[in-house]
């Protein structure tokens, strides 16, 4: 669905982006996730087809950025950071403005559509400029909907709301997801794109590194399991480095701290150790790392 070559951009002699290369699949919910001033925006901007790459080529839908660029505007919905409206009008009239813009067939049915599903139907006829910060999101993205676009790209969609107004906008995207559609995500929210996303991609100018957030989890860390013992962890340390399926052992107080791949299978046997030895097991669990540690792993690797 959104493929790019080299995809580069520089402003004056800032390069902004540099030779981005993706191969986005059709229902996949892809996470971008960098630093302010990363280049994170201007990418969605130049996929839009609302600002021209430098050099390099990209295709959304099939269609060729700067050849097809009317098609991709066409086709595709942008919620932004900041996300423009008409104070002035209702949510009603804001909606009816920008669906007869995009030519959709049935304005009232949905524009209704989109406020229900949102939660907005009973504030319709009240001013843009009346909303709180979360309502003014929502009343955004129902405008980035309104012509059913197969692809959509959300630039921070929960940036400064409450977490209830939040959660509202992850299950909704969670929804748009379970329709098949291409969601693109720019976000901060690295817990937010650990729960919505199929894969992420680390991104500063240039593309670092793109996979599955289990999979980056599992290249950084591999599988550690923590052992929680009765007593201090460090004299049972020598004996679980003996076990040669091990990648790396670690004592912290009563806990060893085993990595290695296939712990269900190996777990049997270091317990039957352990206990043989005189370790008395309180408990056993497998130690998770978000995509915040992935994320700050990487950050810290580059500088």
């Amino acid at each position: 669905m959104i493929k790019c070559e080299n995809l580069t951009k520089k402003f004056d002699e800032t390069l902004a982006v540099d030779r981005l290369t993706l191969d986005i699949a059709e229902g996949e919910v892809f996470g971008f996730l960098g630093p302010n001033g990363a280049g994170k925006t201007t990418t969605v901007r130049m996929l839009t087809s609302l600002i021209g790459p430098t050099a390099g080529e990209a295709t959304v839908m099939g269609y060729k950025i700067g050849q097809d660029d009317q098609e991709i505007r066409r086709n595709v919905g942008i919620l932004t950071e900041t996300p423009g409206l008409y104070d002035r009008l209702s949510a009603w009239r804001n909606l009816t403005i920008y669906a007869k813009l995009y030519e959709v067939e049935q304005v009232a049915a949905q524009v209704e559509k989109y406020l229900k599903m949102l939660g907005l139907w009973a504030r319709r006829h009240d001013a843009a400029g009346t909303f709180s910060k979360g309502m003014r999101q929502k009343l955004a993205i129902a405008r980035t909907l309104l012509h059913e676009p197969k692809i959509i790209f959300l630039d921070e969609p929960t940036a400064g709301l409450d977490p209830e107004a939040a959660k509202l906008v992850r299950d909704f995207i969670a929804e748009l997801k379970g329709e098949g559609r291409t969601i693109f995500i720019c976000t901060h929210n690295l817990d937010e794109a650990d729960r919505l996303c199929d894969r992420v991609a680390v991104f500063k100018t240039r593309l670092r590194v793109v996979n599955t957030p289990k999979a980056l989890r599992k290249q950084l860390y591999g599988r550690q399991v923590v052992f929680h013992l009765a007593e201090a962890a460090e004299p049972f340390g020598a004996i679980a480095a003996t076990f040669p399926f091990l990648k790396r052992t670690q004592t912290v107080e009563n806990k060893l701290v085993l990595a290695m791949d296939e712990p269900e299978r190996h777990n049997p046997e270091i317990i039957r150790h352990l206990v043989q030895s005189g370790a008395n097991i309180q408990f056993v669990g497998e130690l998770r790392h978000s995509l915040e540690d992935v994320y700050l792993q990487l950050v810290k690797d580059e500088s």
